[in-house]
């Protein structure tokens, strides 16, 4: 097994559906010029409000890649 090196970048993501598409929306950003990621963590969940009723949703993952 070789030995390999990550780093770990931050960003948040949002959207007005969920939690998840929130995630995946950051992760799809992030893949537009990040190679090999390999897992994320959330780290935080907030949510803008809107009258009553949560207008966006914002999570902030943080996102392991190998270097290569």
């Amino acid at each position: 097994m070789d030995n390999h090196i990550y780093k770990i970048i931050e960003v948040t993501g949002t959207s007005e559906k969920s939690q998840e598409s929130a995630i995946q929306n950051a992760i799809k950003k992030a893949g537009e010029t990040v190679r090999n990621m390999r897992w994320f963590t959330v780290t935080e969940t907030r949510g803008d409000i809107d009258g009553d009723h949560v207008a966006h949703w914002q999570v902030t993952v943080r996102i392991g890649f190998r270097l290569d």
